[in-house]
């Protein structure tokens, strides 16, 4: 391999256990970490999206599956502050060293707090982006909690991006929707 990404230098220097996966082009006309999922032919719900938020205009990290969407009122109430927005895509790469979609919880140019949604507790191993497009690493979800000092809270919507899964079957007929 090249010269390893901020990201798995973290990881190696904390001696976390992982898999270095890769992948080629994704197709883009669908979500991004959606598209990674399906390249990889894992479910979405362990495929995980890092997040850079503002929560009373102060950064942090959030990782949650790319089947969900952030719910920015649920990191506000956990962060303690009064509102939450997603950072600017330029503020997100500005303040990680990584674009997006090669944003990583490891090795962030500015070590930002990180915050991870419950549900990505319930997976046996996760992926995470490596710290570039096309490089993701496989982790135990509480390594990935234990290396960064995660604080776990509820941050998703309810609602899942399931429709999105592309190893996910539908138990619902197209068309009906939930009351």
């Amino acid at each position: 391999m090249s010269q390893p990404t901020p990201a798995l230098a973290e990881l190696a220097e904390l001696d976390v256990a992982h898999v270095v996966h890769r992948h080629g082009p994704v197709d883009t006309s669908r979500a991004y970490g959606v598209a990674v999922a399906a390249a990889l032919g894992i479910p979405t719900d362990r495929a995980c999206k890092t997040l850079v938020a503002l929560v009373d205009d102060r950064p942090v990290a959030v990782v949650l599956p790319v089947s969900r969407r952030l719910a920015p009122k649920r990191l506000a109430k956990a962060a303690s502050g009064r509102r939450a927005q997603l950072a600017d895509a330029a503020t997100a790469e500005r303040l990680t060293g990584y674009v997006v979609g090669g944003i990583s919880p490891f090795g962030m140019r500015r070590r930002l707090p990180v915050w991870v949604d419950r549900r990505v507790l319930d997976q046996p191993t996760v992926f995470v982006s490596a710290g570039r497009r096309g490089l993701q690493v496989e982790l135990a979800p509480t390594d990935l909690v234990d290396a960064t000092g995660a604080i776990v809270a509820d941050l998703a919507d309810q609602s899942s991006n399931a429709s999105l899964d592309p190893t996910a079957t539908s138990s619902r007929p197209r068309g009906v929707s939930r009351a």
